[in-house]
């Protein structure tokens, strides 16, 4: 279908239906057109760099992860 058909097509149909090819065309726009230029230097970040390096830290129940999981199944499952 060229361009033309296509605008003949769209402007046969109702008003709500117009508004929902006007809404489809802007997603495909942005799927499609609007992508930001990022580079792979620029999206990918180290992980000291991240801000969820050290989150938990300070947490003492937490110094043993394994240990911490274990506790919590047996708290949540054990009869």
């Amino acid at each position: 279908m060229s361009e033309k058909e296509l605008i003949q097509q769209i402007r046969k149909l109702p008003a709500e239906a117009r508004q929902e090819a006007a809404d489809f065309v802007e997603f495909l726009s942005q799927k499609y057109i609007q992508k930001p230029a990022v580079t792979d230097s620029e999206d990918k970040k180290s992980i000291v760099e991240s801000s969820f390096r050290g989150i938990w830290k300070d947490r003492e129940d937490m110094k043993d992860s394994t240990e911490w999981v274990r506790e919590i199944r047996k708290s949540r499952w054990s009869d």
